[in-house]
């Protein structure tokens, strides 16, 4: 629990990136005349720079060693990673200019919430198991209907 001091606010500036990405890739999207190809163009540009920093992790001597594994040997969903961020963002490419980022946000943050009570309260994809309760459920209800909330004001 040491190192809380730097994963909350490390969780909170990705959280600020969120909406900035969006409103960048929607603003991409007029460019490029299309959300699949501003995500496809998006992606593009994740992927170099995290083969840059794979590559300087290697140089440097540090952090994990890159494998290609089996692909018997990992989860057939342990595949869908790129396809759902691929979703996400083309997703989110379409919603904010029509939904504004803040109703936007809300609500997958809510679909977030949502999702990840169920795969806690199930143990999916092999995540702990960790009940649904009454507050954590509530948590989420309340995070839909504030963007609820957001939207129509």
């Amino acid at each position: 629990m040491k190192a809380m001091w730097i994963l909350v606010p490390l969780a909170l500036v990705a959280g600020l990136a969120v909406p900035v990405q969006f409103a960048a890739n929607s603003e991409l999207r007029g460019a490029v005349g299309g959300p699949v190809t501003a995500a496809a163009i998006s992606f593009v540009i994740g992927t170099a720079v995290l083969l840059l920093i794979v590559f300087g992790i290697l140089l440097v001597g540090r952090g994990e060693s890159p494998t290609v594994p089996s692909p018997a040997g990992v989860p057939w969903w342990a595949w869908a990673g790129g396809l759902l961020g691929a979703f996400y963002v083309a997703s989110s490419i379409v919603l904010t200019p029509r939904l504004g980022a803040a109703a936007t946000i809300g609500f997958v943050i809510g679909g977030q919430m949502t999702a990840s009570i169920l795969l806690d309260h199930f143990g999916l994809l092999n995540l702990p198991v960790q009940p649904v309760t009454l507050p954590r459920l509530g948590g989420a209800i309340l995070v839909i209907v504030g963007a609820i909330i957001v939207l129509r004001f």
